[in-house]
């Protein structure tokens, strides 16, 4: 009966923060489409943003890719890392603070890379 039940993490819901990762990032991403669109003059920067997200159907060169993943991992495990450190009510501000920055750190790497792929094209 005990693996029907699954695995006996601390976190029970350690499924959230990954939802609560992924939303953060596809809202940064975002952010920094419609940021993009605003300046570059166009008409409806929220709806055109919106499509460029959708649109994303070239895959990262090989290296960017690479990067990309290395910048993932090291949050994750960085944020595991502190998770994993503390406890309380201080387990959840830094482990909060760290993914917030983690996760910026890898969505602005993606915007950029997108955007210079994008531009030479």
């Amino acid at each position: 009966m005990y693996l029907a039940r699954g695995s006996t993490d601390d976190d029970p819901y350690v499924w959230l923060w990954v939802l609560g990762a992924l939303a953060l990032y596809a809202l940064i991403s975002y952010a920094l489409q419609y940021r993009a669109r605003a300046r570059r003059g166009s008409a409806h920067p929220a709806h055109d943003a919106l499509h460029d997200l959708k649109d994303r159907e070239d895959p990262q060169p090989t290296e960017n890719r690479l990067v990309s993943r290395l910048i993932m991992l090291c949050g994750a495990g960085l944020t595991g890392l502190v998770a994993y450190l503390t406890s309380g009510a201080v387990r959840v501000l830094t482990v909060g603070l760290t993914a917030v920055v983690a996760v910026t750190i890898w969505a602005y790497y993606d915007h950029r890379t997108e955007t210079r792929a994008s531009a030479r094209s």
